[in-house]
């Protein structure tokens, strides 16, 4: 039998909560950007967003 099959299962389970992972870490942020009492934790957090939504190859 082939071990593909397993490990592209496995690779598939891994994106999807790398994925997962990564979503609750952008919604978390813009939360604090829109919620946090101080406008130096709102800074913070816009610019935490900035970095974690920066697109590649769009200049």
């Amino acid at each position: 039998m082939s071990v593909l099959p397993y490990v592209l299962d496995d690779a598939a389970v891994l994106a999807a909560l790398t994925g997962l992972t990564y979503t609750a870490a952008v919604v978390t942020v813009a939360a604090t950007s829109v919620l946090a009492r101080s406008p130096e934790r709102r800074r913070d957090a816009r610019a935490t967003l900035t970095i974690l939504l920066r697109r590649r190859g769009a200049r």
